[in-house]
């Protein structure tokens, strides 16, 4: 199975947020403005989560997908699973930082396993961890390089005397929607290195 591509990644996220910029724009603002409301935010959490894993697969996803009935079905396994990850974070940080660090990043697609596949905890974090081996520097990588970009980006426009601010507000907007379809690029890779 070939390595992640930074460069190849980084362009296909960036079509896949032009081709669903609408969808996607509505889909981040629904969920900033009702990660707030206790109980409500858990299931737009989930929501998110359906629609980064729909984007991986191509197909058109409705915004409303974060209000849907179904993303409480399975709290549970969903609590658990995030006591679970930060209780290895947190024992990974003991060991100067560094493996936390590795570890998030081999952890880093375990809530879509769970989600997408309805996998126990342990299972989508051992998932996750497995099909990230040989690439968690590509992953950083590629996190590294969309991070430089937008500082840049949104630096140079922020530094235009009068409609800077606008401009930068405007450029990160866009940038979180370029963030949201990357990451969608990159689960679709990890997805296709799970055995049948």
């Amino acid at each position: 199975m070939e390595k992640l591509d930074i460069i190849q990644t980084i362009k296909e996220g960036v079509n896949c947020a032009l081709q669903n910029f609408v969808s996607l724009l509505v889909a981040i603002v629904l969920y900033i403005l009702t990660m707030w409301i206790p109980y409500l935010n858990v299931g737009t959490t989930v929501g998110i989560v359906k629609f980064v894993i729909a984007m991986s697969r191509g197909e058109a996803v409705d915004p409303l997908i974060l209000f849907k009935k179904e993303n409480f079905d399975n709290l549970g396994n969903l609590f658990l699973f995030l006591g679970l990850e930060a209780m290895g974070l947190f024992a990974a940080a003991f060991f100067m930082l560094v493996p936390a660090i590795v570890l998030g990043i081999a952890w880093s697609f375990a809530l879509y396993f769970l989600v997408d596949r309805n996998m126990r905890p342990v299972e989508a974090l051992d998932l996750s961890f497995k099909v990230t081996n040989g690439e968690k520097w590509r992953i950083f990588a590629t996190e590294l390089l969309l991070v430089i970009a937008i500082s840049i980006l949104c630096g140079l426009l922020g530094s235009i005397p009068k409609v800077g601010a606008f401009l930068s507000l405007i450029a990160s907007i866009f940038c979180a929607v370029v963030c949201v379809a990357v990451e969608s690029v990159m689960f679709k890779h990890f997805s296709a290195k799970i055995p049948e």
